[in-house]
């Protein structure tokens, strides 16, 4: 067997079952990933177009008729202000109509909590108002870090949380600082984008690990002279103090959120900084905030593993598989291809080159859902022909590239940026080529490119603040948590221990395959979600679906 191809300049880039992130920076860090989504309906639609027969409907629903309005914050709710940020819990949303049926707002936080004074940035924010006897609101977070939680309420809100919950509360969705419309990230043009991913850095060797630095200093420069010093205060602790804010000019004595993958560890910060203001909480495809930066990406290469295989023994039970043998066998032709890749990569049909790191990225992305497997399948039957361009497209997917060449997130620049602040990374050369050899160890098709997670955060303008830790949660509320047996992003494991974590809790888990489960699984589990938060209902704790 060749060696395991090294990881190219380019970031596995996001969960897109929604969105795949398995990527430690666009310039050539490790795949270590926080996984995050964009909506389901949006990811259907894409991965449709790839496909002769479509693996996924979304189905069409009315928009809500509600209309827009000032919210004015209650006034015992904005009395939960802490000390100096008043203005903050007590501010008026103006809401307007946007995206046919939700209404759009801005909502003002302090760029930095520890000096308020410094100056404000603004959040934005979608609402889809309630069809029905409204009890609330329901913020949620699609994960990453990175991912948009407006685009995700504006394509999936009304497909992929369901009736009941529409009926109850307002589904409301947000920016994080840092990312989508919310003081974003700035880094690159899109044609420096483009650039970026051919590149290739073989960082095994000493002369390819020195230009993978020099390369991630040059871009954190570039990051922190075109986001200013916001790039300072994006981290998740302060993204949680924003949630607080999001909840009171909501008009929310207690916190009701859903928050999915990496949405969970920013829950799960929230409810260790705000126990009190806790209300009905749902953290679906947990991350384990206990763990390192380098125990995440083992976890997540062992995961992504376990997932390829189990989408090659499915192939493998389809006439058109073009996988052949045992599994281990269709397997073992998959990191064949890769290799051969990376030792000659090949040119898609729009002219673009195609690095082993894009033909991963593409492999990556469908394993966050089982009903893109057939994409896959047909992606890997036209790469096996010599046509990598279908491997492209999912990459591409996977970075918020559209055909036309333009990028329309700058999910990568946040991901980057926010986990150099939350995460003390390894950055010793031997430390990170030791830890390369025990994730090719652990996870032969994908642990060369999970591998040097350090890079991108080395040289990075702003230190981590943040020691990974057991989350510590006080509150008298119990939190909901749901893991997926089958999840390569956010392995079950994660869900179990964050569960024993916050005590106060339970866990549901779904026996299925694919990144998080509510609003993609069974109707035991929108049922036991539902019912919690419509009901106040405590799912029964270790329930499987």
């Amino acid at each position: 067997m060749k060696s395991a191809p090294r990881r190219s300049a380019g970031t596995p880039s996001r969960d897109r079952s929604a969105q795949l992130e398995a990527g430690g920076g666009l310039a050539g860090g490790g795949a270590a990933g926080r996984s995050s989504r964009r909506g389901f309906a949006a990811m259907c639609v894409a991965l449709a177009s790839m496909l002769v027969l479509s693996a996924c409907t979304v189905p069409f629903l009315p928009p809500p008729t509600a209309q827009p309005s000032t919210s004015t914050v209650d006034p015992s709710i904005a009395a939960s202000a802490p000390e100096g940020l008043e203005k903050y819990y007590s501010q008026s949303v103006e809401w307007s109509s946007c995206e046919d049926g939700f209404h759009c707002g801005k909502v003002q936080v302090p760029k930095d909590y520890a000096n308020p004074a410094s100056g404000d940035i603004t959040l934005s924010v979608i609402k889809l108002p309630s069809t029905g006897n409204k009890q609330g609101s329901i913020l949620v977070n699609p994960g990453g870090p990175g991912g948009s939680g407006v685009d995700f309420v504006k394509d999936a809100g009304n497909t992929h949380f369901t009736e009941k919950l529409r009926a109850n509360f307002d589904v409301v969705g947000f920016d994080p600082r840092g990312v989508g419309r919310s003081a974003p990230v700035t880094c690159m043009t899109d044609a420096e984008r483009d650039a970026a991913r051919e590149k290739v850095f073989r960082k095994n060797t000493d002369e390819g690990l020195a230009a993978a630095l020099a390369f991630n200093k040059s871009f954190a420069e570039q990051c922190a002279q075109q986001t200013g010093d916001v790039l300072e205060h994006i981290d998740t602790v302060s993204a949680a103090k924003d949630l607080d804010v999001l909840r009171a000019v909501s008009n929310d004595a207690k916190l009701n959120y859903l928050g999915f993958s990496y949405g969970t560890f920013l829950g799960s910060t929230y409810a260790s900084l705000f126990p009190d203001n806790v209300g009905r909480v749902v953290l679906d495809g947990a991350v384990d905030p206990a763990i390192t930066n380098e125990e995440l990406t083992a976890g997540q290469a062992r995961a992504f593993e376990k997932a390829l295989s189990t989408y090659v023994a499915s192939c493998q039970r389809q006439q058109q598989c073009p996988l052949s043998g045992s599994v281990d066998n269709g397997v073992q032709e998959i990191r064949d291809l890769i290799t051969a890749v990376d030792q000659n990569p090949q040119t898609a049909k729009d002219g673009r080159l195609v690095t082993a790191n894009d033909f991963v990225n593409g492999l990556i992305l469908p394993l966050y859902n089982d009903q893109s497997w057939p994409a896959l399948t047909q992606a890997l039957d036209s790469a096996f022909a010599g046509d990598v361009s279908q491997m492209m497209r999912l990459a591409d997917l996977g970075a918020d590239r559209e055909p036309n060449g333009t990028y329309s997130s700058n999910s990568a620049f946040a991901f980057q940026a926010i986990n150099c602040l939350d995460y003390p990374m390894v950055t010793d050369t031997a430390a990170m080529r030791a830890e390369e050899v025990r994730l090719m160890q652990e996870s032969p098709t994908f642990g060369a490119f999970f591998a040097y997670g350090g890079v991108s955060c080395k040289d990075w303008p702003y230190p981590s603040t943040r020691t990974p830790a057991p989350v510590a949660y006080t509150g008298s509320a119990p939190i909901v948590v749901v893991g997926t047996t089958g999840d390569p992003a956010t392995p079950l494991e994660w869900s179990q221990s964050l569960r024993k974590q916050l005590e106060n809790a339970s866990l549901v888990t779904w026996e299925g395959e694919g990144h998080t489960a509510y609003g993609r699984a069974n109707s035991c589990v929108s049922t036991a979600v539902d019912d919690y938060f419509v009901d106040g209902k405590l799912p029964q704790d270790g329930i499987k679906c």
